[in-house]
């Protein structure tokens, strides 16, 4: 009997690692399985918000139109075209009033010599309305040739 005893002691060495690789395996498998699962729930997850990045995107282009800024400003501010009595044109004379009125203070040459550069006249801001709503202004007509007598 001394001799059958390697051999069982052998035997039940090799079915409990048989046993273990299995068991082993089969977790492996488990943990496999459950990360496919997690890492497709990502995918969808990232998906998801590839879609909602995009709608944003695209909501935030509409913001800077100029057609959703009136709908903002007439709808949600109750914003009106300001009537023609409301409206003040400004012209290049507040600047060459207060150049002139600049005091003798030290620099008060520079700001003379600054304002004899910049002569040419200022463009006018746009009406209130041109915030609104851009006028839209047809092309002039080219003008006419003289004729030679």
């Amino acid at each position: 009997m001394s001799h059958h005893r390697p051999f069982l002691v052998l035997w039940v060495l090799a079915v409990t690692a048989s046993v273990a690789a299995f068991v082993l395996h089969l977790a492996m498998r488990s943990k496999a399985m459950h990360l496919g699962y997690e890492l497709g729930r990502a995918r969808a997850e990232q998906a998801r918000l590839r879609e909602v990045r995009r709608v944003i995107e695209l909501e935030v282009a509409s913001y800077h139109t100029p057609q959703r800024v009136e709908v903002v400003a007439r709808t949600l501010l109750h914003m009106e075209p300001p009537s023609p009595d409301r409206i003040i044109a400004m012209g290049p004379g507040p600047v060459a009033a207060a150049s002139a009125e600049a005091p003798k203070a030290r620099g008060a040459g520079q700001v003379h010599a600054m304002a004899a550069r910049s002569a040419a006249p200022l463009p006018a801001p746009p009406a209130a309305t041109e915030l609104l709503a851009p006028r839209i202004t047809p092309p002039k007509p080219a003008a006419a040739a003289p004729e030679a007598p």
